[in-house]
C-alpha cells in the first residue's frame, strides 16, 4: 500500500471521528498523522512497527493503526466507525468543499443521509435556514454535487438540455459558412427524452461530408476527435459525451431514424421498410405500413403493434395543461409566497388554477403546517380567490404517509381540503412488502386524492424503495386515486415504464411540478416529456382538466 492510500485512510478516520464528536485532541492527532504520512520522503511499506512508531507525528497509537492497515488492508477503528455511519454520509466526505462541520449539520439537524437527498434539499431551498449555511453556501454545494455527477458521465435530461441547445445553436451558426444547406439533428436517448443521458448523438447530413470533416478542427466550442472518417467524438466542458455522425445528405433521414430509436424498434421497422433513400422519417414508417411513431415512444415495447392497428395514443402537449397541482409556498419550505405563486401561474403561465400543497405537520424539517396554520392558510386562499377570480387556488396538502400508512391529520382536518397528495418522506428503508403495504393503506384512505412520488427515488443518487408496482397501481384503480408524475427532474416518479399499465387500468396521472418557487413551475415540461414516453393522453391527465371539470372532480371525490 502506498503512502497516499494510507494518508487517505487516516484522513477519512479523522473526518469520521469529527462527525461523531470524538475527542478533539485525538481527531487532531490522526489528521496531523495523515498530513505527515502524505509528505514522507520514503515508503512505509516494508517498515517494522517499531520503525513506524519512531516517525515524527505518528507515535505508538497511530503507528499501530498504520501497521494494522499495512498487514491486513483494513483498520478496525475505521471499520467500527464506518459501521455506525450511513453510507451516503461517508460518500459526502469525498466531495471536496463539504467538510465534516457542514456534514454534521446536514446529517444531524436536517436528517439528510445521502448525496441525492442533499441535492434535492438544495433545489428545495432547505439548507439556507440551517446553522452555518446561507444561499451562497447552498449554491456552492449544489454545484459541487453537479460536478460530481458530471464526472461520473451521466446527466439528468434537464442538466443536459441547456448544453445540447447551446451546442446545436453553435453548430448551426458554424454550418452557415459552408453554403451547402446541410441537415442537422439531435438523435439518440436525448431525442427519446430519457430521464438520464449518457451521451448526445448528432447527425449531420451534407453533400460533401469531407469538407465538414476537415472543417471540424475550426469548431471552437468543442475539440472533436476522429473515431472514423464519419464518426467524431468530443466532450463538453461539463463532461457530456458528444458523438457526431457525418452522413451523405440523401441518407440523412434513414440515419437520423436509426440513430434515434431503441435498437429493437429500429430493427423491427427496418426489417419491414428495407434500405433506401427516404425524404422524411414519416416516409420510412409509411413504407413499413405503419403510422408515424413519435421519438419518445421508440423504445421497442408495443409501439409497433399499436402503429400497425393505428391505435397509437395522441400524446399530451404542454398546451393541454390547464393548471398546476402539488406546489409549496413560504407557508412551509417554499421560496415564494402563496400570492406570488398564484400570480405567476395566472399572469405568466396563463393557467386556470393552482393547487397549493404545503407540507403537513410531521415534516417538521420543512416547516410543516399544524392545524392552526392550516386554518390561517385557508383564510388567505379565500381572500386571494376573491381577488383573482375566475382563477382559483385549490386548498391542498402534501400529507406525509406515516410508517403505518396513515395520513398526518385526523378526519376533521383532512375533510377541509379540496384534495390531498399523500407522500412518503420518512423511514425510506423498507422491504418491498412493507413499502407496498404502507402505500396501499394510504391509497385506501378515502381522503387520499393523489399518490405523490410513489417510490421516493432521486435519479443518479438514490434508488426508490422497492414496491410491487402492479399491486400499488391496482389499489389506485380500485380506490379512484390519481398517481403523480412528479415532474422534478430529480424524481420523474412514477417511472414512465409503468405509465401504460396504470393507464390501461383506468388510473389518471397528474403532472405535478412539486414547485417550491415560481421557477419550479417550468419543471412541468419534464414531467410532460416522460408522460409522453409513457403514452399519456390529455384526457388521462388530471391537470389537463379545465377549471370546471377539475372542480367537479374534486367535489365528486369529497
Amino acid at each position: 500500500m502506498e503512502n497516499k492510500a494510507i494518508a487517505r485512510t487516516l484522513r477519512l478516520l479523522s473526518q469520521l471521528m469529527e462527525l461523531h464528536n470524538e475527542n478533539p485532541f485525538k481527531i487532531k492527532s490522526v489528521a496531523n498523522a495523515a498530513f505527515k504520512v502524505d509528505k514522507l520522503p520514503f515508503a512505509l511499506k516494508g517498515k517494522s512497527i517499531e520503525e513506524i512508531g519512531k516517525i515524527d507525528g505518528l507515535g505508538k497509537s497511530i503507528s499501530g493503526k498504520v501497521w494494522e492497515l499495512l498487514q491486513s488492508g483494513t483498520m478496525s477503528d475505521l471499520q467500527a466507525i464506518v459501521a455506525n455511519t450511513p453510507e451516503g454520509i461517508v460518500e459526502m466526505l469525498g466531495i471536496k468543499g463539504i467538510g465534516p462541520k457542514k456534514i454534521v449539520v446536514i446529517w444531524k439537524e436536517l436528517g439528510i443521509e445521502n448525496i441525492g437527498e442533499l441535492y434535492y434539499a438544495c433545489n428545495e431551498n432547505r439548507l439556507i435556514e440551517a446553522k452555518g449555511f446561507g444561499l451562497k453556501t447552498q449554491d456552492e454545494i449544489r454545484k459541487l454535487i453537479e460536478f460530481k455527477m458530471a464526472a461520473e458521465g451521466k446527466f439528468l435530461y434537464a442538466q443536459a438540455e441547456p448544453l445540447v441547445n447551446r451546442l446545436f445553436e453553435d453548430l448551426s451558426v458554424w454550418l452557415n459558412k459552408f453554403h451547402q444547406e446541410p441537415l442537422l439533428g439531435v438523435a439518440g436517448e436525448y431525442r427519446r427524452c430519457l430521464e438520464v443521458i449518457d451521451e448526445v448523438v448528432l447527425v449531420l447530413g451534407a453533400g460533401n461530408i469531407g469538407e465538414f470533416a476537415v472543417g471540424l478542427s475550426d469548431f471552437e466550442p468543442l475539440q472533436f476527435e476522429a473515431k472514423s472518417p464519419t464518426l467524431y467524438e468530443a466532450r463538453t466542458p461539463f463532461g457530456l459525451k458528444v458523438l457526431l455522425h457525418l452522413v451523405p445528405k440523401g441518407d440523412f433521414y434513414v440515419n437520423y431514424f436509426q440513430l434515434t430509436g431503441n435498437p429493437m424498434h429500429v430493427q423491427q421497422v427496418m426489417s419491414i421498410a428495407g434500405p433506401g433513400h427516404y425524404e422524411t422519417e414519416q416516409a420510412i414508417y409509411k413504407k413499413a405500413g405503419l403510422a408515424y411513431i413519435e421519438p419518445e415512444l421508440r423504445e421497442g415495447l408495443d409501439e409497433i403493434e399499436l402503429a400497425k392497428s393505428n391505435t397509437l395514443p395522441t400524446l399530451i402537449n404542454y398546451d393541454d395543461l390547464k393548471g398546476s397541482l402539488h406546489n409549496h409556498s413560504t407557508w412551509s419550505d417554499g421560496v415564494n409566497t402563496l400570492e406570488e405563486m398564484a400570480l405567476y401561474c395566472k399572469g405568466h403561465l396563463h393557467l386556470e388554477y393552482l393547487g397549493m400543497c404545503d407540507h403537513s405537520k410531521s415534516a417538521f424539517y420543512a416547516n410543516g403546517l399544524n392545524e392552526q396554520r392550516i386554518y390561517a392558510q385557508h383564510k388567505e386562499i379565500d381572500g386571494l380567490n376573491e381577488l383573482l377570480a375566475p382563477f382559483k387556488i385549490f386548498k391542498g396538502i402534501e400529507s406525509d404517509i406515516l410508517y403505518d400508512g396513515s395520513l398526518d391529520y385526523p378526519e376533521e382536518i383532512l375533510k377541509t381540503f379540496d384534495f390531498v397528495v399523500a407522500s412518503v418522506h420518512s423511514v425510506l428503508r423498507m422491504d418491498e412488502q412493507k413499502a407496498t403495504s404502507r402505500l396501499i393503506t394510504a391509497i385506501e384512505n378515502p381522503y387520499t386524492t393523489i399518490l405523490g412520488h410513489p417510490t421516493g427515488r432521486l435519479l443518479l443518487s438514490r434508488k426508490g424503495y422497492p414496491i410491487d408496482y402492479k399491486k400499488v397501481i391496482d389499489a389506485c384503480a380500485a380506490n379512484n386515486v390519481v398517481i403523480e408524475i412528479n415532474a422534478n427532474p430529480l424524481r420523474l416518479d412514477l417511472d414512465w415504464r409503468w405509465h401504460r399499465y396504470a393507464l390501461d387500468k383506468g388510473v389518471l396521472l397528474s403532472i405535478n411540478p412539486d414547485a417550491h418557487r415560481t421557477d419550479g413551475f417550468h419543471d412541468m415540461r419534464y414531467g410532460l416529456l416522460v408522460g409522453r414516453k409513457g403514452g399519456l393522453q390529455a384526457d388521462q391527465c388530471l391537470n389537463a382538466f379545465n377549471l370546471q371539470d377539475i372542480t367537479q372532480y374534486f367535489n365528486n371525490r369529497k
